[in-house]
């Protein structure tokens, strides 16, 4: 593909369920001047670990995140990446199905609001709905040792992105409510992090990066920079954009899915359907990279032969989509909330933006007898990325789980406009 082609194909892979809780960040953070600097720093950071990645990737031709890591930093570093990627799909999952219990609340209250608030009828709870829903549409599309078939359905997903895009746009400029309190500054210096976790998760495109650049019909850094760029800037266009209107729009009224915050019309109504088709079709793409993953770490633990591993694949994909659908459906209805879970994923993300560049970077330049200046620099420069990638993973990962003691658990984010 041309530099542009995969321009978006990054673009793709970057916007997602990210942007629902992008407003509600940049409260938490401290206001909207707070939230875009912070993020125009990590910027750079998040810039330069995807030309990194594709510095590395070169060095042996590599054609996914996992060949990078093991053909720069051996086995037990492709172990340890693997184990990241299981469980950054795994919580990715969990938060498709909260999304999917948002986009069911605010239907009915579109169209059967004084039903649902006065009977309050089983099939409408939002557990109900969502175990249901997910046996119905997301169930039979989880056994597929191939996953093509969604790559047109995929496509609605996108649109579904840029249609919220539009829609926060267009509805902040037409005559709506008074906001309610709107931060200029943080309460303490230590929230500007509460931002990072959201960076994170919805610019982590890395995974992805290296099968896109391996694809491109020019394969050289310069004009994979060319691609990166174009990336981050439409990125930063879209998640700016509807972040900043979004929470002068609503102020601290503002909820973790950002849909939840507008009162329930036709166009509101349009965008919960497109992002309810983009979670159903969108789970069994992440249950497929987790599976992998699995699968990576179970043939390296039991040392399994290439024939070992054909003889029962059928059964253990199986066995593995099923339990992995069940413990996923259970989290989901008991931590009904996206904003949570988003925090503990930037934190995993974090190992894929900072840990595992720097690590690259790091063993590339260690290998290298006698090194120059420059090389030097690079070397103590991954070093750096390591570093802030520790600090950013523990960080936020405890400032999640603080959060979440305080407040007694996880709360399901209900709409501005319920009963």
């Amino acid at each position: 593909s041309s530099w542009l082609s995969s321009a978006f194909l990054v673009v793709n892979a970057a916007l997602g369920a990210g942007l629902l809780n992008f407003p509600q960040a940049y409260h938490q953070a401290g206001g909207v001047v707070t939230a875009v600097a912070i993020q125009s720093v990590f910027l750079v950071f998040i810039v330069v670990a995807i030309l990194t990645l594709g510095y590395s990737s070169d060095l042996k031709q590599s054609a996914t995140y996992q060949d990078t890591v093991h053909a720069v930093c051996g086995k037990h570093a492709q172990t340890a990446c693997a184990v990241s990627i299981l469980l950054y799909c795994f919580g990715t999952c969990i938060t498709f199905l909260i999304i999917i219990g948002d986009q069911w609340e605010e239907f009915f209250l579109f169209v059967a609001r004084d039903f649902y608030c006065e009977k309050s009828p089983i099939y409408m709870d939002r557990s109900f709905t969502i175990i249901v829903t997910s046996f119905l549409f997301i169930l039979p599309m989880i056994f597929p040792k191939r996953i093509d078939f969604l790559k047109y359905a995929s496509m609605i997903g996108v649109v579904g992105i840029l249609y919220v895009v539009a829609l926060v746009t267009v509805k902040y400029f037409l005559p709506h409510p008074a906001p309610g309190s709107i931060k200029t500054s943080p309460d303490s210096w230590i929230d500007v992090f509460l931002v990072v976790p959201d960076i994170c998760f919805a610019y982590q495109c890395h995974v992805s990066i290296i099968p896109i650049y391996s694809c491109m019909e020019k394969r050289n850094l310069k004009e994979f920079s060319k691609t990166v760029t174009l990336a981050m800037i439409l990125c930063v266009l879209t998640y700016t954009v509807t972040a900043a209107l979004g929470y002068l729009m609503f102020g601290d009224k503002i909820t973790s899915d950002i849909l939840l915050s507008f009162e329930p019309d036709v166009p509101v109504l349009i965008a919960v359907v497109l992002i309810a088709v983009k979670t159903y079709t969108t789970y069994p793409i992440l249950l497929f990279c987790g599976r992998a993953a699995f699968d990576c770490i179970w043939n390296t633990v039991w040392g399994l032969t290439a024939e070992e591993i054909a003889a029962r694949e059928t059964l253990r994909r199986y066995v593995v989509s099923g339990v992995w659908f069940v413990i996923t459906l259970g989290l989901a209805i008991f931590i009904p909330n996206i904003g949570v879970v988003i925090q503990v994923l930037g934190a995993f993300a974090a190992i894929f933006i900072f840990i595992f560049p720097g690590m690259c970077l790091l063993k590339s330049m260690v290998d290298i007898p006698e090194r120059t200046r420059k090389q030097e620099f690079i070397l103590w420069f991954s070093l750096v990325f390591i570093v802030l990638g520790c600090f950013i993973f523990g960080l936020t990962l405890s400032q999640a789980l603080q959060a979440d003691i305080k407040n007694h658990g996880a709360k399901a984010d209900k709409s501005s406009f319920t009963c």
